[in-house]
């Protein structure tokens, strides 16, 4: 089991930047593909940026170059820096962990953290 808590939420002013930050319990952090996805109200949950355990990195296409995913792995923590913030990027954010276990996967999702960009 993995427990996931995001941290790092909050209001910010278009062009401003903030980071997240998702601390994972248990000891399968390091073998689990890392991701950022984030919805906002009437809408789908999209996926924002993935890491894998080869530090491999996937963006959407509309936070490429503003956005980096990273991870540590002694601290169990992955984090997402959002930089240049425009307000479609308001959005409850979440963390997610996906493990495989051979031809399958789990995914752990946080409880999700708030960003609202605006002036």
């Amino acid at each position: 089991q993995v427990q996931l808590v995001e941290s790092g939420g909050g209001l910010v002013q278009p062009g401003g930047s903030l980071r997240l930050s998702c601390a994972a319990s248990g000891n399968i952090f390091s073998r689990c593909v890392m991701g950022w996805y984030r919805q906002a109200p009437g809408t789908q949950r999209e996926l924002v940026a993935t890491m894998t355990t080869g530090d491999n990195t996937n963006y959407a296409d509309s936070v490429k170059g503003r956005f980096t995913i990273s991870r540590d792995n002694a601290k169990n923590t992955v984090y997402l820096q959002m930089n240049s913030l425009k307000p479609e990027d308001t959005a409850v954010y979440y963390c997610n962990a996906n493990l495989r276990l051979g031809p399958a996967s789990v995914n752990y999702w946080g409880q999700g953290t708030q960003v609202t960009v605006s002036s």
